[in-house]
């Protein structure tokens, strides 16, 4: 059933980087200290610079450590981005197609570390993203889009063309999408015809390589 699927929240692997500077702040404080106290004459403005770096580091290191702002939700009904700066959201019924994303090389295909995800419609995906994270969609995955362009021996458009491409899209309700939004759907039209999926996402903010975290996938698109 439908319902037995568990829910499963997927995190980027922690990385040893936020521990490390965490330490490196504290024995910076702890060197700034020294320095004041063993040696008085020492100059106070260059004391001051490292323990106030070191302070900072402290800080840096420390959020690092309380894990990734970045997850998905994978439930029997939806997969579901998080992060600081928003989210978005797409209904199992609502996608045709996952999988590891590839690119045409000679008449081959290249795997990259991505996983595509192709709806059957972008109304309800693209009204319901904010704009920060469509202008993150945007930018973040752009380099797909110029890969496989650029891959092309006679490529039917210019690659500013689509890039930037924010003309009217007309959703097959007639809605209307405008400027940013336009902007994400036209993309997501052209990512389409390019690469074969609407939108990506990237290995690095998964904890497995970007084929398992697919067939993780398709198991909830298959039961839903």
């Amino acid at each position: 059933m439908k319902s037995d699927l568990k829910t499963q929240h997927i995190h980027p692997p922690i990385t040893p980087f936020g521990t490390n500077m965490y330490l490196g702040g504290l024995i910076g404080v702890l060197v700034a200290g020294a320095l004041g106290f063993l040696y008085p004459d020492a100059s106070p403005p260059a004391i001051a610079i490292i323990l106030i770096g070191s302070a900072l580091m402290v800080l840096l290191g420390y959020k690092y450590q309380q894990g990734p702002e970045l997850s998905f939700t994978l439930t029997f009904m939806h997969i579901q981005f998080h992060s600081h700066y928003g989210g978005w959201l797409a209904k199992w019924k609502n996608i045709e197609q996952i999988g590891q994303a590839s690119i045409s090389v000679d008449g081959w295909y290249e795997p990259v570390p991505w996983v595509g995800i192709k709806l059957k419609d972008y109304e309800e995906f693209v009204r319901s993203i904010c704009p920060r994270v469509a202008t993150k969609l945007l930018l973040d995955q752009r380099v797909l889009l110029v890969m496989a362009h650029k891959r092309m021996s006679d490529p039917p458009y210019e690659l500013e063309d689509i890039l930037f491409d924010d003309s009217h899209y007309h959703t097959t309700s007639g809605y209307v999408f405008k400027g940013l939004q336009a902007m994400l759907a036209n993309r997501m039209r052209y990512n389409r015809e390019f690469l074969g999926y609407d939108f990506f996402i990237s290995e690095d903010f998964l904890d497995r390589p970007a084929a398992d975290f697919a067939g993780l996938a398709r198991r909830y698109l298959a039961a839903s």
